[in-house]
């Protein structure tokens, strides 16, 4: 394989490997850019590497015909152990925490990309383009879709009741956080002395403050309101 050949495979390799890299690191993945393109980079390196070494059992059997019973080879070997071996690595970004599952649309990218790579490696330029296009489509697009219907059916207004504003808040913060729930707004209502939200409470004070959250789609809102009562700060939560 000449050089300027292995230069282009690499080279569009790493291009489409940037493409997706962008769209993860965007979304704040923790497979971002240089993830993706050292996979795909990876993937078609091996591709090459299998064709090169079919190449060069070619050119022994030909040297010497008695090696074509010897000499055996397959062109989807090593690709086929990309493909498995990928896995090791998508399921680094899964993360699974307190029944919340994410990274799987990740890990998701990095298996095709993966595939993408080793297309490259093999020559299939328009295969591998196309690949990619359709990837960036599905991702964006279903995001887009999924972000309408969530904004629908996802935004909910709770009303939470404080003994200690600093503590709860700070618990609600945390627990918002590692559940990927994302706080829209925070309205004061009342606390019990009738004090105005700008002046100081103590401790013991209790306040009322309506929260506007939007959900992911995978999250029942029992579990939310039981992972806030479990708060000793937070009297009570409930649905507006």
């Amino acid at each position: 394989m000449l050089w300027y050949e292995i230069l282009l495979r690499l080279g569009l390799a790493a291009a489409c490997g940037i493409v997706i890299g962008l769209e993860r690191e965007h979304r704040h993945q923790s497979a971002g850019i240089k993830t993706h393109t050292l996979v795909c980079m990876g993937a078609a390196l091996v591709s090459m590497i299998q064709i090169q070494m079919i190449d060069d059992m070619i050119k022994q059997v030909q040297m010497d015909p008695n090696l074509a019973n010897v000499l055996k080879s397959d062109y989807g070997r090593l690709g086929a152990q990309v493909i498995s071996g990928i896995g090791f690595l998508g399921a680094g970004t899964i993360l699974h925490n307190k029944g919340s599952v994410k990274g799987l649309t990740t890990a998701a990218t990095l298996w095709a990309i993966a595939c993408v790579g080793l297309a490259v490696g093999m020559g299939y330029y328009l295969m591998s383009v196309i690949a990619v296009g359709l990837i960036e489509i599905i991702i964006i697009t279903i995001r887009i879709a999924q972000g309408t219907l969530q904004k629908k059916h996802g935004n909910k207004l709770l009303e939470i009741v404080m003994e200690n504003k600093r503590e709860a808040m700070n618990f609600i913060n945390d627990f918002c956080l590692t559940q990927g729930i994302v706080i829209l707004n925070i309205e004061f209502i009342e606390s019990d002395d009738g004090n105005d939200i700008s002046e100081p409470k103590k401790s013991n004070i209790v306040n009322t403050y309506q929260y506007s959250i939007l959900l992911p789609r995978t999250m029942k809102l029992v579990n939310v309101l039981a992972g806030l009562q479990i708060e000793d700060s937070i009297r009570s939560a409930s649905v507006v």
